[in-house]
């Protein structure tokens, strides 16, 4: 349909997304700076436990869309993955145990308890946010990053086991590695001081 520049004015167009993608880097800014410069555990727990109040889909609406290399980027991949853990948390502990053995290097760096159970995975992916609050940011998106390769390696190792194979496997699992790549590259990016 072509529009009249009289109709053309009048038309409300959505949302800028200069303004949405400036909203979202200075959101996570704002977050890593609270919980970085906060002494108070308490402020840093409430941080950690953002989306269990909120829900993933308040910050999915900001941060998702933001680059894969980016400080929004990073914030909405720790935090899925987070959710993803406490959510289903038995899978997700028994993926991590079927993957580890493979993926031993990953294994360490993610820091889970062995065995891997689902109490231990849900500690864990708690603990790995918490330290981009109170330690060194680079090292919680590397720690999640393998948390994150662990997890695809035993996704693809129980392809056939009952109650554990994935949805679409195919597009799924190299996802997880996708996203795992983008945790790696953000990591390098806060060292080098280039992650906005």
């Amino acid at each position: 349909m072509k529009f009249s520049p009289e109709k053309f004015e009048a038309h409300e167009g959505g949302t800028d997304p200069a303004r949405v993608s400036e909203a979202a880097h200075l959101a996570a800014q704002a977050l890593v700076s609270r919980g970085r410069e906060s002494e108070d555990a308490a402020v840093r727990e409430r941080l950690v436990r953002l989306t269990d109040d909120q829900g993933l889909e308040g910050i999915a609406e900001m941060w998702s869309e933001a680059p894969a290399v980016s400080l929004p980027g990073a914030l909405w991949r720790l935090y899925a993955l987070r959710a993803a853990a406490r959510n289903d948390p038995d899978r997700m502990g028994r993926w991590f145990a079927a993957g580890r053995h493979t993926a031993q290097v990953s294994h360490v760096v993610a820091g889970v308890a062995d065995p891997p159970g689902a109490q231990e995975v849900c500690e864990v992916a708690d603990t790995i946010l918490s330290g981009a609050f109170e330690g060194e940011f680079d090292v919680a998106l590397e720690r999640f990053a393998a948390f994150a390769r662990v997890v695809a390696t035993g996704q693809e190792h129980t392809l056939d086991v009952p109650g554990l194979s994935v949805r679409n496997p195919w597009e799924r699992i190299p996802r997880l590695i996708r996203t795992a790549e983008a945790l790696e590259a953000s990591a390098r990016a806060w060292r080098d001081g280039s992650l906005e």
